[in-house]
């Protein structure tokens, strides 16, 4: 291995392994360097293995940031459609599962692989299981202590991600680097994540855990996803759930609106009652949301009683339950699980045109270590590939 680039790249994940190419593409001399045994990890684990790989429907709306117009810049110059061309290029078959999330036809590895082809063909080296313990700057150039030696470049590109998902190496690398060259960050915390009940709610919606609803509509303020919810052994899951967890903060409700579909329940309920007046209100709801949903609401609101018994007051409540339950979650799963870190690298003190820092020149931060943060369904990875794309033109 040499010990001189023009370009090294920290990080080998989709928007790492994006820019080496492209950066590779116009002639620069580069490498990835990574502590990882293999590249693209979280490439490989995603979409259940089979790689939501972007969203037909990306655009700044869906991402998330402390300087909202940061993204669009970069996902405006290398689109979806841009690499949608580039996964057809590479003869990967691809499908359209939901709301424009597209996945590979076969295995998450094809990415991957892509990624590796693109690189390689750009004369682009790869160093796994290399962990950096310093970075400096000479005033000329960049000074990399790795385990396999002392590096130098012209150009650092960051792209080690964020703390979610430990387990596969994820640190707070990133941070410490651009903290060290003087960039703020904004606070982290873990996002498309699981949220967590209270001991006492979750005592009560025990015999729920494994059940589905779907749709289902999460809000938190002015914010709604409508998608499918699961009830889990720690409480909420599902891609609703994970949505609003961006949102969502410690101490706030979240307001789940079990039929979305439906309008003027109440109304709907009152005519049961005419009809089937010698009808427990459980079995009347069960014909709306799964029995054990229903037997839990009738139980947990103590209206255990036939249809004929209750009064519009109690209906109501009911409705209520089923179309606007208000919750606080006590927390989330945390990194453990969550797909994303929101939060990162002040965007303020990076060029949205290059991705390079505005503290130190020839310093670079691109993908989920910057302070831009996307909605589940594929819009991360495209900012992997637009950012990564966008320093590797300049880098």
């Amino acid at each position: 291995m040499s010990f001189d680039y023009d370009v090294i790249v920290v990080g080998a994940g989709a928007a790492g392994m994006m820019c080496a190419a492209e950066a590779g593409k116009r002639g620069r001399s580069v490498l990835v360097v990574d502590h990882m045994p293999s590249p693209g990890e979280k490439i490989r684990i995603s979409g259940g293995g089979r790689c939501n790989f972007t969203n037909l429907h990306c655009s700044p709306a869906q991402f998330i940031s402390d300087n909202t117009h940061f993204c669009k810049s970069a996902l405006s110059r290398y689109t979806q459609h841009d690499f949608i061309k580039l996964v057809s290029k590479h003869g990967i078959a691809f499908h359209e599962k939901t709301l424009g999330q597209l996945f590979c036809d076969g295995s998450s590895q094809q990415i991957i692989d892509l990624l590796l082809d693109c690189m390689d063909g750009a004369g682009v080296l790869l160093s796994m299981e290399t962990s950096v313990s310093a970075l400096t700057h000479d005033g000329a150039r960049f000074r990399m202590e790795t385990s396999r030696g002392t590096l130098a470049a012209a150009s650092v590109v960051i792209a080690t991600g964020g703390l979610s998902i430990p387990k596969i190496g994820a640190t707070s690398f990133g941070y410490d680097i651009a903290q060290q060259f003087g960039h703020s960050i904004i606070p982290t915390r873990a996002a498309l994540v699981p949220l967590r009940f209270s001991p006492e709610l979750l005592a009560a919606t025990k015999p729920l855990s494994g059940i589905a609803v779907d749709p289902s509509e999460i809000s938190h303020g002015k914010t709604a996803f409508r998608e499918g919810m699961l009830f889990t052994h720690r409480g909420l899951s599902g891609p609703s759930i994970l949505q609003i967890s961006s949102y969502w903060q410690e101490g706030d409700a979240i307001a789940v609106n079990l039929l979305p579909d439906t309008e003027n329940l109440l109304e709907t309920l009152k005519t049961r009652r005419k009809e089937q007046p010698r009808q427990m209100l459980h079995n009347v709801l069960a014909a709306f949301v799964p029995r054990r949903v229903a037997e839990w609401i009738a139980a947990d609101l103590a209206i255990e009683a036939p249809m004929a018994d209750l009064s519009d007051k109690k209906l109501a409540l009911a409705a209520e339950r089923l179309q606007n339950w208000h919750v606080i979650p006590t927390g989330s799963e945390g990194y453990r699980t969550a797909e994303v870190t929101r939060g990162g690298v002040n965007t303020r003190e990076i060029s949205s045109k290059t991705m390079e820092s505005m503290r130190h020149s020839g310093l670079y931060f691109i993908g989920e270590v910057v302070d831009v943060t996307g909605w589940l369904g594929g819009y991360n990875f495209q900012w992997a590939w637009s950012s990564g794309w966008v320093a590797g033109q300049y880098a």
